[in-house]
């Protein structure tokens, strides 16, 4: 005996439960690329070996996303 295919349908949205759609946010704070973040990555980098300073690529690209994060 086969069983009959059951397909789940997406339950339907109620009034609590549907997303705002986001407005555009106009601030250069979350006008952040993944180009930018890449470049004060190379900017931290090359700064820290002129310096001597032991780090990784990782510490410099976590450093230059939280620069961007703060201006």
């Amino acid at each position: 005996m086969k069983t009959p295919k059951v397909t789940k349908q997406p339950a339907k949205p109620t009034k609590n439960s549907v997303a705002k759609k986001p407005g555009k946010i106009n601030s250069k704070k979350f006008d952040t690329s993944e180009e930018k973040i890449r470049e004060k990555a190379m900017e931290i980098f090359q700064q820290r070996i002129e310096n001597g300073i032991y780090g990784t690529a990782e510490d410099d690209w976590l450093q230059a996303e939280k620069y961007f994060k703060i201006f």
